[in-house]
């Protein structure tokens, strides 16, 4: 079991509805503070990180996956955080400091609108 979860493998499918919901809620996953975003207002945008546009055509969803927990291991200059580990903001606040960003599910559920993601 802690082998499949090494690789990468998720515990559940995730929802891409709750997942693209996650994804435009700067609060709840930060994303669009770094990233473009379809769909999302350009007002609120990041210009710091790739577009995410079409990403589910350039990535399966275990490289997606691994982006999100574990950034690092594809890129070691990045300045992404690894939202599945505790710390993972240099100074988080008080709402990370104990937790990690995402829980597993929003992960998945990220993972899963983010394979949606095809057209560029």
């Amino acid at each position: 079991m802690a082998l499949l979860l090494l690789a990468g493998a998720p515990a559940a499918a995730g929802d891409a509805a709750i997942g693209r919901a996650l994804v435009a809620d700067r609060q709840a996953s930060q994303c669009v503070l770094c990233h473009p975003v379809p769909g999302v207002p350009v007002h609120i945008l990041g210009d710091l990180a790739p577009d995410l546009r079409g990403v589910g055509a350039r990535l399966s969803a275990d490289e997606i996956r691994q982006r999100l927990t574990d950034p690092a291991a594809n890129n070691p200059d990045t300045i992404m955080p690894a939202y599945a580990r505790r710390g993972s903001f240099t100074n988080p606040g008080r709402a990370f400091r104990d937790r990690p960003i995402l829980s597993d599910a929003a992960i998945e559920d990220i993972v899963a609108y983010l394979a949606t993601l095809t057209e560029e």
